[in-house]
């Protein structure tokens, strides 16, 4: 089973910065995607940033001047970087790693307990 831990969350002012990282244990065969999802108080969850198979990165707009997805793959680590962090960026980062975790078996979603993000004016 594959497993993911959020951690770098906090209390910060707009402006400031800020670095998530998501570490993977378990194996896992092929890792189709792995991203960053947010869900603001009373919204629904929404798609931040992602690395696709081919390296590839996405952004929702809202970000995509600001954030940064990468991944270690040594450390079995994604990452986001967030600057210029804005009151509406505020919401618990969750990571999502899709992918197949043996030969054979079909794909699953996977997906960390989340680190809240919290941007004061």
């Amino acid at each position: 089973q594959v497993q993911l831990v959020e951690s770098g969350g906090g209390l910060v002012q707009a402006g400031e910065s800020l670095r998530l990282s998501c570490v993977a244990s378990g194996s896992i065969f092929r890792v189709n995607s792995w991203g960053w999802f947010r869900q603001a108080p009373g919204k629904p969850r929404e798609f931040i940033a992602r690395i696709v198979l081919d390296g590839t990165t996405q952004y929702h707009n809202s970000v995509k001047d600001r954030f940064t997805v990468s991944r270690d793959n040594a450390k079995n680590t994604l990452y986001l970087q967030m600057n210029a962090l804005k009151p509406e960026d505020t919401g618990v980062y969750s990571c999502d790693l899709v992918g197949v975790q043996s030969r054979g078996l079909p794909v699953s979603n996977y997906w960390g307990q989340g680190t809240q993000v919290t941007v004061s004016p």
